[in-house]
């Protein structure tokens, strides 16, 4: 099981499955949205937008209202969106060991 909330899935954008696409490609997640970064005021400190690097990537993004609680488990990857997501992430975690 992978889990990561906030700026956390940034460490998944140059993990690759083994056919050699991006890890993510395909699959549903939940991350800090450019809305949220704009309204941080970081949109320029980044290396880039998380949400719309995973969209490049082949990513399905969740995108909730900002700074609400948003999870999402697709298979054993498990993501949140932001600092509010953890405790749902941590639920989602509990139940794909649990499987």
């Amino acid at each position: 099981v992978v889990a990561a909330v906030c700026h956390g899935p940034m460490s998944l954008v140059k993990a690759k499955g083994k056919d050699g696409a991006p890890l993510v490609k395909g699959k549903q997640v939940a991350v800090f949205t450019d809305v949220e970064e704009g309204q941080v005021a970081l949109t320029g400190k980044v290396p880039f937008l998380l949400e719309q690097k995973m969209k490049e990537l082949g990513a399905q993004v969740k995108v909730a209202d900002p700074w609400s609680d948003s999870a999402v488990r697709d298979g054993k990857l498990i993501t949140g969106q932001n600092p509010q997501s953890p405790v749902s992430v941590a639920k989602l975690v509990v139940e794909a060991l649990a499987a």
